[in-house]
């Protein structure tokens, strides 16, 4: 291998005296330490195999930073797939296997009817959020554009309307979370 200076040079030697500056690099690029020498160490294995892949007419020094970034690029797309596990798949997962709801031990505690006579009793403006949200499973925001309300409006309505709900023994642990 040629160095800048049509010198012989050794990829060890090289290593030794600009590794430093590389592993700095590769350091900025994903601000973690530890990561930062695992992926250091991956650079230096790939440089090292595909070394007979290095034309002498480039920089050697352009060529290894190249691999780097290529590495830490790799290494983000990696954390990005991963990340939309744990969100999406390990999440719903969750989900599905978790115990049942509060809500839902009181559903099949008490008849719906029941609850529904009880929830019927609420003024309108406090009835319609406790349907949508506990019977319908819309969601605050969902509520708040269908009813034109300001989602603040929507929880204080909710809010005001469980209070209600408490003093009905009924419904004590339906309201309670």
């Amino acid at each position: 291998m040629v160095g800048e200076k049509n010198k012989p040079f050794e990829f060890e030697d090289w290593i030794r005296e600009n590794g430093s500056s590389l592993s700095l690099f590769i350091y900025k690029q994903v601000r973690n330490k530890e990561l930062a020498e695992d992926l250091y160490q991956e650079v230096l294995i790939s440089a090292y195999l595909h070394l007979g892949q290095f034309e002498e007419r480039a920089n050697f020094k352009s060529w290894i930073f190249k691999i780097a970034i290529n590495k830490c690029r790799d290494f983000w797309r990696k954390q990005k797939t991963v990340q939309k596990f744990w969100e999406e798949k390990v999440f719903h997962y969750e989900i599905e296997c978790s115990i049942p709801e509060p809500e839902d031990y009181v559903l099949t505690k008490c008849s719906i009817e029941e609850i529904l006579e009880i929830i019927k009793e609420l003024p309108t403006i406090y009835r319609e959020p406790i349907l949508l949200y506990y019977f319908k499973n819309n969601s605050l925001l969902e509520i708040s554009s269908a009813k034109k309300l300001p989602i603040a409006t929507v929880k204080t309505r909710m809010r005001r309307a469980r209070n209600q709900l408490k003093d009905k023994s009924l419904l004590t642990e339906f309201v309670a979370n």
